[in-house]
């Protein structure tokens, strides 16, 4: 299990800072919306960071101008002192380090789960094939669903999937994952098995940064809670700090809309 396992590593060989994920200045627009509106934000090494906010606050824009499937129009983003590359073998190599879970599950439908987990690994990474499936059956195992292996995606339930989804990103190795409502588009009965794993993983300190409307999860798991309104970060504090005493009228507003259910 070792080699899947995530691990902190606060003296690495490079110098490198404990600021994984700067986005500094970062604007966007989609036409005339202005999405994302001078954002200023930054991720450390092994932090769980939960971004909220009401339906088009920009969050999952944010998320996605991460691994640059957004370009912005201005601003900076690096990755571990490294700037977004634009295009090419940089790119994939980024997207590589740049885990990514989606609402929708983005599995190969003509491809086994096995196939799923190990095709990144071997087509990116280079990993010998038998190193990768080794791999790949590990953190299958470590998800939940090793037993599914052989089984194509359409066999799944929609929480398996999303497991198996959270599988092919960590079978990269990568730096920081990000996840996009991940459980957006699961059946109620299925949300926890995949936060689960999402927990298991922050407390193995993973860096993440989680884009969702589950606030049980925002306050057992991430280190800062992030609250974005009209393609601005309104506030950022520890959850404790946020759900008991959110400073801004926004952010109160949307607290009692949302805690009344």
């Amino acid at each position: 299990m070792s080699e899947v396992s995530v691990t902190k590593n606060p003296g690495g060989p490079e110098p490198s800072t404990d600021d994984l994920v700067v986005l500094d200045n970062v604007n966007k627009h989609f036409g005339a919306l202005h999405v994302l509106q001078d954002i200023d934000l930054t991720i450390k090494r092994g932090e769980v960071v939960v971004v909220i906010g009401p339906s088009g606050s920009g969050k999952s824009t944010l998320c996605r101008t991460i691994n640059r499937l957004e370009t912005v129009d201005s601003g900076s983003i690096t990755i571990d002192g490294k700037p977004l590359p634009q295009e090419g073998k940089q790119l994939a190599r980024l997207r590589a380090d740049v885990g990514m879970v989606f609402q929708s599950f983005n599995l190969f439908a003509h491809k086994t789960v096995l196939e799923n987990v190990t095709l990144g690994q071997t087509k990116v990474r280079r990993t010998d094939k038998q190193a990768a499936e080794t791999k790949a059956r590990a953190l299958l195992d470590r998800v939940g669903v090793g037993t599914q292996a052989d089984k194509y995606p359409a066999q799944l339930s929609g929480g398996q999937q999303q497991r198996v989804a959270i599988a092919r990103a960590l079978a990269m190795d990568p730096k920081v994952m990000l996840f996009d409502e991940p459980t957006s588009a699961l059946d109620p009965e299925m949300i926890n098995e995949v936060l689960e794993v999402m927990k298991q993983l922050a407390e193995e300190g993973m860096t993440m940064v989680v884009v969702t409307h589950e606030m049980g999860f925002a306050r057992s798991a991430a280190n800062r809670v992030v609250f974005m309104a009209d393609g601005r970060v309104v506030e950022q504090a520890t959850p404790e700090e946020f759900f008991n005493n959110p400073r801004s009228d926004r952010a109160k507003d949307f607290l009692a809309k949302i805690l009344q259910h």
